[in-house]
């Protein structure tokens, strides 16, 4: 089954004068500004600073003071804890229009690193809270990702405990390909730009098992490893049953 490329949904009919500093921006349809209209775009905009990371460059340490949240208007950023062995648990992965930096107390649970070279739109954290209590439809919105942010972590507590390594691959897979989707980009190839490292670290498997579950599934043609980091899904079905454990 071929995967299609549908038209981003949009979450606002909002149309900004080309003059509005939050024109030009390419996420904004896609991001908690999204439900904003211009004039709550102008407040939010007031409050933001641009920032640029380079790549491997920290963006914040677990513990840091949480003084700060960010939208990803471009590349990609890694989230993971270190245990007291020193391993890495590798969280999550975002990429433009993820939201970045919902804490749960006064500093962060974890560290943000960005994986190539990353802009973010941020905000600081006590000027958005008084944003939200101001205009219910951001703090609505905010609440909704917090929701999502739960959710994914229990979809992860499912792929760490009960899926097999393939399983587990195929899911990651098929999982950057919808989120991919749902951003309006093209959900095939994937793009993981990634390393089979930081794979390992976050579906809890060793990097020789990643490489040699990626070797099998391309072996069976199931998958079609690319140029850059791209990974093309040739057998969609086959993934998906996979995924499933069937």
């Amino acid at each position: 089954m071929s995967v299609t490329t549908p038209k981003p949904k949009p979450r606002s009919a909002v149309e900004l004068d080309p003059s509005h500093p939050c024109a030009a921006c390419e996420i904004r349809e896609m991001s908690l500004c999204g439900v904003l209209t211009p004039d709550q775009l102008t407040d939010m905009q007031s409050i933001a600073s641009n920032l640029s990371f380079r790549r491997l460059q920290t963006i914040y340490q677990e513990g840091d003071a949480a003084d700060y949240v960010s939208n990803v208007t471009a590349g990609a950023v890694r989230l993971y804890k270190l245990l007291p062995d020193g391993r890495r648990q590798i969280t999550g992965f975002l990429f433009p229009g993820d939201f970045l930096g919902i804490a749960m107390n006064d500093s962060y649970a974890y560290t943000a690193e960005a994986m190539a070279d990353t802009r973010l739109c941020q905000f600081p954290r006590r000027r958005l809270q008084a944003l939200m209590a101001k205009y219910p439809n951001l703090e609505h919105e905010l609440l909704g990702l917090a929701c999502n942010e739960l959710a994914a972590a229990q979809d992860q507590m499912l792929l760490l405990g009960r899926k097999s390594a393939e399983e587990k691959i195929a899911s990651f897979l098929l999982k950057l390909s919808e989120r991919a989707l749902n951003r309006g980009r093209p959900g095939d190839p994937v793009h993981l730009p990634m390393s089979r490292a930081d794979m390992a670290d976050y579906l809890g498997l060793t990097t020789e098992t990643v490489s040699r579950t990626l070797t099998s599934l391309k072996t069976r043609n199931i998958i079609t490893l690319k140029a850059n980091g791209y990974i093309a899904l040739t057998g969609h079905d086959d993934l998906e049953y996979i995924a499933d454990g069937v």
